[in-house]
């Protein structure tokens, strides 16, 4: 997975998807070109295709690969949980570590979902559905009074108020993710 925690100097591949990322993120899918994607990596844009067979096979790696990471990231730290509530916690801190250290991911996947091929755009919102029931059921078992609808809701608000991270740069990364972790978890408190 491209996105995964890194543990050995990326790949070309995974400078490709991280470059790709920071000009999609600033310039839209449609304003950017393979020469770009390129120049960023330091290489021709015709040399791109060596790993890629076009742009939109770079967006639906990059946007299936950090869906993969999400929920696998998700699955695998609500199941090392003591308990529901600290369930709540670590998936929490989970998404705001994520959206915090992946803005451009973030606005990209917000942004240009729907430039996605159609199988990729499936696969994609596959995994976004099955994340976003890792949220539902891990809400439901920390607040066993709240029913799906509003556990689905309030799952979807936290992603808005979490993923809401690329677009403010008021304080510096660590008082950001504590003050996004405090908010979010007073809102799973708030789900009625």
């Amino acid at each position: 997975m491209p996105f995964a925690e890194p543990t050995a100097p990326p790949t070309r591949r995974q400078q490709i998807l991280a470059a790709a990322a920071e000009l999609f993120a600033r310039h839209g899918f449609h304003g950017v070109g393979i020469n770009d994607i390129g120049a960023a990596v330091g290489i021709s844009g015709p040399a791109l295709y060596r790993h890629f067979r076009s742009k939109d096979s770079v967006l639906g790696e990059m946007l299936t690969s950090i869906s993969e990471v999400l929920l696998a990231g998700a699955q695998s730290r609500v199941r090392e949980a003591a308990d529901p509530a600290e369930s709540i916690r670590v998936l929490i801190r989970w998404q705001v570590d994520f959206a915090l250290d992946n803005p451009a991911l973030i606005t990209v996947q917000e942004r240009d979902l729907g430039n996605l091929a159609d199988a990729d755009r499936q696969r994609v919102r596959t995994l976004q559905r099955r994340y976003v029931e890792v949220w539902v059921s891990t809400i439901r078992r920390a607040r066993p009074e709240v029913g799906e609808p509003a556990a689905r809701a309030g799952a979807h608000a936290l992603f808005g108020l979490i993923n809401s991270t690329p677009h403010s740069a008021h304080l510096d990364r660590d008082q950001m993710a504590d003050l996004l972790a405090a908010m979010a978890y007073a809102a799973v408190h708030a789900i009625s």
